[in-house]
Order: structure tokens, then C-alpha cells, then sequence
């Protein structure tokens, strides 16, 4: 795609940090870092988000943010590792393209997310867990 940003990293068209990358995987420091280390794997095709992945980048993208997340833990010896993965503007995706966010994380950092626990009924997991069953 021309336009978007992280193909441009990818074609080496802007600047990026680049910490690792193989054949389908590049990861790259976030210049909107939230805590040092915050880095992003971005898929080298363009797919704008999860579900437009095969079963080998998905794998891929997934390798690339363990094998990253393993050297901030060894680096940078955060209390915990974050790892984001939006697909959707509802999601809080804001570039649409398949990335992973990899962020290294401390106690009091800023960095907060709201989970608004919802408990459905057993009957309702069961009507869509077999809807998702038939779909795949």
C-alpha cells in the first residue's frame, strides 16, 4: 500500500529502529513509546489486521513478538511484558496494518486498561461457542 506507514518502514522508505527481522516479520522501537522497549512487530505484507493473516504469518508475527519480548526481559528486566494486538477502529486499532505492540512494563507506569467483566449466563457462552464451532 503507498500510503501506510509501516509499509514504508518495511520498503525502507522512513526511518525505523529496527531491533529484529526475517522474511515476514519486522520488529521496530514505537516512537510513541509508552516505557522504554516498547516495540512493534509489523507483518512485511500488507494485511490490515488479524483475521487478513494465513496460518504461517500469524505464526510468524507470534514467533517474532516472543523471541523480542524474551530480550526486553533480559535487557531491560521489566516487572511484566505487556503484548496488544488491535484489529478495528472499535479495538483501538489506529494503524491498519497488522501490527503487535511488545511493552515492557512497571508498576505505576501509566499504562491502564479497563476490562468491564460482563459474567454472561453458561447458555449464552454455549450459543456462541457453537456458532463460532460451525464457522471454523
Amino acid at each position: 500500500m503507498d500510503n501506510c506507514v509501516f509499509c514504508k518502514i518495511v520498503r525502507g522508505e522512513i526511518p525505523a529502529t529496527v531491533v529484529h527481522q526475517d522474511e515476514l516479520t519486522v520488529a521496530f522501537m514505537d516512537i510513541g513509546s509508552v516505557n522504554p522497549g516498547h516495540m512493534l512487530v509489523a507483518a512485511k505484507p500488507h494485511v490490515e489486521n488479524i483475521q487478513g493473516m494465513d496460518d504461517r504469518l500469524a505464526a510468524a508475527m507470534f514467533r517474532t513478538a516472543a523471541r523480542v519480548a524474551r530480550a526486553a526481559e533480559q535487557v531491560l528486566h521489566p516487572q511484566g511484558i505487556s503484548i496488544y494486538q488491535a484489529n478495528g477502529k472499535a479495538a483501538g486499532q489506529t494503524v491498519f496494518h497488522a501490527h503487535i505492540h511488545v511493552l515492557p512494563r512497571w508498576e505505576n507506569d501509566g499504562m491502564e486498561f479497563t476490562w468491564p467483566v460482563k459474567n454472561p449466563p453458561r447458555e449464552a457462552l454455549e450459543k456462541v461457542a457453537a456458532q463460532l464451532r460451525a464457522a471454523l
